[in-house]
């Protein structure tokens, strides 16, 4: 029965999608009109009209959200080629009603290599005109093949392709409405969060708010630490640990930090007051997954620590913060020792974009020596280092930063670095005006993680979300109204992915206020710890 009830409610959303395509008028006549439209380099592919209606999705059926209501769009494709060697895709969506007058674009993760459609159309339905891109190339975001003797497509995946992006955006939405989004926004997180940086540091009139998670921003730093603790986690046979171990190592962090802030809640506040010792895991009798061997130990100790000593623009190589080790299991340490998504990358990047040898190992990684050359190769298209945004704060721009503490993949300090950094170079006064950062303790990696971790991040807001609750519309009421963003209360969900694509109907488990850093919560010491309005920010 529950078979034929999806294959009529599928048949009744085809025969919905089939109405959509039979519509016409101005709107679809101005829409076909951008097939002509001119842009230089880059040429319009396809340019379709779509009536409003429901938009379904596979990706998040298996979540209980089996299709998204969009008003009628024109979406166009374009390829862009800025160069010989380049072949950008690219994809603008227009709403053709109620548009709210607002472009709302995002980024990819990982190695890009595909358009974020899913996010265009949660973006689409809630009002924005939207854009994305493959970033010049199409393969998993965990394939670094494409690389292999194409120096410019590097460039485009470094940068290019996102101002590209939003070069051509802007076009299509002149030709399409006969004018520019009164205000443009760029939202997106990890190799997402450097791209965005990218567009604050190289241009900066490209947007005026952006929104920026767990960020890959200084790329090498990060290739660099990922390669020596995987390496470091094969030095002998005996080396790697099994996940099963994890929440043996997790129980042990979460025993000695947890209660460090005042309040024990299983959240770890501020992982850099926390130092864990590793030796007091060491087995005393057999092995077992409550404990660790030596070579076991010494592998923690690289996983918590990191290589030590900076890359060559000056920043530290950090480990991973005590708080998240249940969260390593698939990226440090994985199924199996070749399995882990730290050691794929570390392959890839090496492989592909640093050496361009296919046949390189992890064996080969040499700390003085590949720090310099992936500083050399790859710092110069890759890294969002650059702390002078003077001519984003200029241009009135607005940007918000946020980070993980139990991030699995990036490592949160170094987001404080950059930060830190910013505000020295350009004065903290100055600095006040136009960047912030959110700290979030117990969030994993952009998003989920045990601690509260949904508060409107990455996706558009939607036209009811408020700046208490929603990352998104605090951006825009900071541009727009000129309302510098407070307390935002993050929350709690039994599913954390379909919190982050849409929380209405779900009830949060806990609430809690993430603070402007440097501030940090603190309970009043009544009522519930998991009630975000027991709390308050206070300086540590």
């Amino acid at each position: 029965m529950r078979v034929s009830f999806l294959v009529v409610g599928l048949s009744i959303a085809a025969s919905l999608l089939a109405a959509c395509s039979l519509n016409s008028g101005p709107q679809m006549q101005a829409c076909e009109k951008l097939k002509d439209l001119r842009l230089g380099h880059a040429q319009v592919v396809a340019a379709d009209y779509k009536s409003s209606g429901p938009e379904i999705s596979f990706k998040t059926a298996l979540l209980g959200i089996f299709w998204f209501d969009v008003p009628a769009s024109c979406r166009v494709k374009i390829v862009d080629a800025p160069t010989s060697d380049s072949h950008i895709e690219m994809e603008v969506w227009m709403p053709a009603e109620s548009w709210n007058q607002r472009l709302w674009s995002g980024g990819n993760g990982g190695l890009a290599g595909s358009i974020d459609e899913l996010s265009m159309t949660i973006a689409l339905s809630r009002g924005y005109a939207t854009s994305g891109t493959d970033t010049g190339h199409i393969a998993a975001d965990t394939d670094g093949s494409w690389a292999l003797g194409h120096p410019q497509k590097l460039i485009d995946y470094g940068y290019r392709s996102i101002h590209e992006t939003a070069v051509m955006a802007k076009a299509v939405m002149q030709a399409f409405y006969g004018k520019q989004p009164s205000y443009s926004y760029f939202s997106s997180g990890s190799n997402g969060g450097r791209e965005a940086l990218q567009e604050a540091q190289r241009y900066p009139d490209d947007y005026i708010g952006i929104e920026v998670g767990a960020p890959a921003f200084n790329g090498t730093n990060n290739i660099v630490a990922g390669s020596w603790i995987e390496q470091r986690l094969r030095a002998s046979k005996d080396s790697w640990f099994s996940p099963a171990k994890l929440p043996a190592i997790a129980a042990a962090a979460m025993d000695k930090c947890d209660a460090l802030d005042g309040l024990k809640d299983g959240l770890i506040d501020d992982p850099r007051r926390c130092h864990v010792d590793p030796d007091a895991l060491l087995c005393k009798g057999a092995e077992n997954d409550g404990c660790l061997t030596a070579p076991q130990v010494e592998s923690l100790k690289a996983i918590y620590e990191g290589p030590g000593g900076k890359d060559p623009a000056g920043y530290p190589y950090y480990g991973y913060a005590p708080g998240g080790e249940t969260l390593w299991d698939t990226w440090q340490l994985g199924s199996e020792p070749d399995k882990a998504f730290l050691y794929r990358f570390a392959l890839e990047f090496h492989r592909y974009l640093i050496y361009g040898n296919p046949n390189w190992t992890l064996d080969k990684f040499k700390l003085q020596s590949d720090r310099e050359e992936t500083f050399r190769r790859m710092g110069p298209f890759y890294d969002a280092t650059n702390p002078d945004l003077s001519r984003f704060a200029a241009r009135g721009g607005k940007l918000i930063l946020f980070h993980g503490w139990a991030d699995m993949a990036l490592q949160p300090n170094l987001t404080i670095d950059y930060y830190e950094r910013v505000r020295s170079r350009i004065g903290a006064q100055t600095a006040d005006k136009f960047i912030m950062l959110y700290m979030v303790p117990g969030m994993a990696h952009v998003t989920a993680g045990y601690g509260p971790n949904a508060f409107g991040q990455m996706m558009a807001p939607t036209p009811n979300a408020t700046p208490a609750t929603n990352i998104g519309s605090a951006l825009e009421d900071w541009v727009e109204k000129d309302a510098k963003p407070g307390p935002i209360v993050a929350a709690k969900y039994s599913s954390d992915i379909k919190a982050l694509i849409a929380s209405d109907g779900m009830t949060p488990t806990r609430t809690r206020p993430l603070c402007p850093y440097p501030q940090v919560e603190h309970w009043s010491g009544k009522g519930s710890i998991d009630d975000a309005k027991n709390f308050t920010c206070v300086n540590p």
